[in-house]
């Protein structure tokens, strides 16, 4: 407790560079994968191969991506942050793509249909109708997108690259227990409030989807005939 009380300022940087890394992660993943997934629900012929090829970026291991990356593009060194950023757009999109896929699935072809009937075009009724009526699907896979990727971004460590997996190696290799668990509590800590903050734009965004409390007469049919007496 002593060290992490000593080394507040030291977690609070790790975790806002953290914070940055993953949120910039995030919102380039979601914008790619938008029109990804809608190709791949719009274009069935299409669809496997794009959901497969994407969901296989997820196969690739970490500490690889994060070599491969740079080899490839050639532009940064291995302990570039955008190296990282970049690894972790690609996780991203891996597993909101299927996400943006699914959630248009469960559109109500009727909903469609009405939208097309009232003059809506294609790309209005997209925005307008589909893309909304698809938010709590693609929000669910925002949300386990946002916790995996403020996890999987500890592993940059391995390459030199900064954040809260510091606290991981540098506890375990000078056996300071305490650094190694402020590191795991302020990445869970921050994959919670994340997540919370998803949800509560959610629910400002999407309030059609909050439950309604029932009344009392709908609480009461709801209860077996035999178990009212």
């Amino acid at each position: 407790m002593n060290w992490v009380i000593d080394n507040l300022g030291l977690i609070g940087e790790l975790t806002l560079i953290h914070l940055r890394q993953s949120v910039i992660a995030l919102v380039i993943g979601f914008v790619i994968s938008v029109p990804l997934g809608w190709i791949a629900w719009r274009y069935r012929l299409v669809r496997s191969s794009v959901i497969t090829i994407t969901g296989l970026l997820y196969t690739i291991p970490s500490l690889a991506l994060l070599i491969i990356v740079p080899a490839a593009t050639g532009w940064y060194s291995f302990t570039s942050e955008t190296n990282l950023i970049v690894a972790l757009t690609i996780y991203a999109i891996a597993i909101l793509v299927r996400s943006v896929a699914d959630g248009l699935d469960s559109v109500d072809p009727g909903v469609r249909q009405a939208s097309t009937a009232i003059g809506y075009g294609s790309f209005r009724r997209f925005w307008a109708v589909e893309f909304p009526l698809a938010g709590p699907v693609i929000l669910a896979g925002l949300r386990v997108t946002a916790a995996s990727t403020i996890s999987l971004a500890t592993v940059g460590i391995l390459v030199g690259i900064t954040n809260l997996g510091y606290l991981f190696t540098n506890g375990s290799q000078r056996r300071i227990i305490p650094e190694v668990l402020a590191g795991v509590v302020a990445v869970v800590l921050l994959a919670l409030v994340i997540d919370l903050i998803l949800i509560l734009i959610g629910r400002m965004l999407l309030p059609w989807t909050r439950r309604v409390p029932k009344t009392k007469a709908q609480r009461t049919a709801a209860i077996p005939v035999g178990a009212r007496a």
